[in-house]
């Protein structure tokens, strides 16, 4: 089952005043070729442009990126983060969480920040073990720890409070 068809597009947005949308069937019939690790040659009404990708962040879509010479930040707005926006649901929902409960029951096997401690988004918080699997739980975004509410060996419940940020 497919969720999007060919006509769909991304939003592109460059600095803070340009934007534009790509479709798919655009970005298929761009003459680019790959000349080195993050680097493309394109050619695009008769102009040559040297591309290079100098900074990526996928999960929220945001890269800096040397045309020419000239560094950009980039973000971009697939299809999927369209429907999610349209839909009601926050993107980047994650920046706006001061606390992370557990997602499912489990043991906790291991706590790997301490209260006062700074975390950035993504750094590992705990392991909770559940149903034979080990899982980390990442910071949804950067912080302070404000309170750890387990401890190493505490047997946890669905939503139970794990760690608060400030």
């Amino acid at each position: 089952m497919e969720f999007f068809d060919m006509n769909d597009s991304y939003s592109v947005k460059v600095g803070d005043d340009f934007d534009f949308t790509l479709s798919k069937d655009t970005i298929s019939s761009l003459d680019l070729i790959q000349t080195g690790d993050g680097a493309y040659h394109l050619l695009k009404d008769g102009r040559s442009y040297h591309v290079k990708v100098l900074d990526q962040h996928f999960n929220n879509g945001t890269y800096t990126v040397s045309i020419n010479g000239t560094e950009f930040e980039c973000s971009i707005q697939t299809p999927l983060d369209e429907l999610i926006k349209k839909m009601g649901f926050a993107v980047n929902a994650g920046k706006n969480i001061d606390s992370i409960s557990a997602p499912m029951p489990g043991l906790i096997l291991d706590i790997l920040v301490e209260v006062g401690q700074e975390v950035n988004e993504e750094d590992q918080l705990l392991i909770l073990e559940a149903m034979k699997m080990e899982n980390i739980i990442t910071a949804p975004r950067k912080g302070v720890v404000k309170s750890v509410g387990v401890s190493k060996g505490d047997a946890v419940e669905k939503k139970q409070l794990l760690i608060e940020f400030e």
